[in-house]
């Protein structure tokens, strides 16, 4: 049985024995469809793997404090996106 590392709402690593559904780039705090064309593109180019991360769901991802890619997921990012101008706006 394969076992698989995700990452959980708060950040750290936990095993898993079901893949996870998302990816993620640590650095950059993003994370997407595992078939994005930007994640395949970085890591072709071999700079993305080192960083890279997995997610069960969209809602751990957020969680643990990533936001959406805006290439593979462009209608989760502009509402991100909408939300972080608000805060800007309210401060």
């Amino acid at each position: 049985m394969s076992t698989y590392t995700l990452l959980g709402a708060d950040g750290r690593p936990y095993p898993s024995a079901v893949p996870g559904r998302l990816g993620g780039h640590r650095r950059n705090q993003t994370y997407g469809r595992l078939d994005c064309p930007a994640a395949l593109r970085a890591i072709a180019r071999g700079g993305y793997v080192a960083q890279r991360v997995f997610f069960a769901d969209e809602a751990t991802a957020i969680t643990a404090g990533y936001r959406p890619c805006a290439v593979c997921l462009p209608g989760a990012y502009q509402a991100w996106k909408q939300q972080q101008d608000a805060r800007g706006q309210a401060r």
